[in-house]
């Protein structure tokens, strides 16, 4: 009788063990899913303001800025941030952000 119960015993561990992996595997999908969605959204967002040729044209102005700390400030560069605060206005970002954002694509 021991040999069934532990047979038994085996058999329903091996049962919820797979289901609970089962579950998580599916939890984690779609967590993964969800998240690389938001990811592409705001990406796709992003690239286009950055890929914008005004943008583009400041990248010479967002070096001079970041490399002197603020003290060098181009007239590309400033064009360059009113353009991405008024296509993306939910953009808080300081000034020495928006330009490193900028050399960095």
């Amino acid at each position: 009788m021991p040999i069934v119960r532990t047979l038994a015993f085996a058999s329903l561990f091996s049962l919820a063990a797979n289901a609970s992996a089962s579950s998580f595997i599916v939890t984690t999908d779609t967590l993964v899913d969800a998240l690389a969605g938001t990811i592409d959204t705001m990406s796709n967002a992003t690239s286009s303001v950055v890929d914008n040729k005004v943008v583009l044209a400041a990248k010479d102005d967002a070096a001079s800025f970041v490399a002197t700390d603020g003290a060098v400030r181009g007239a590309y560069l400033e064009t360059a941030l009113q353009h991405i605060r008024a296509r993306m206005p939910a953009v808080q970002a300081d000034d020495a952000r928006l330009a490193q954002a900028i050399l960095a694509n």
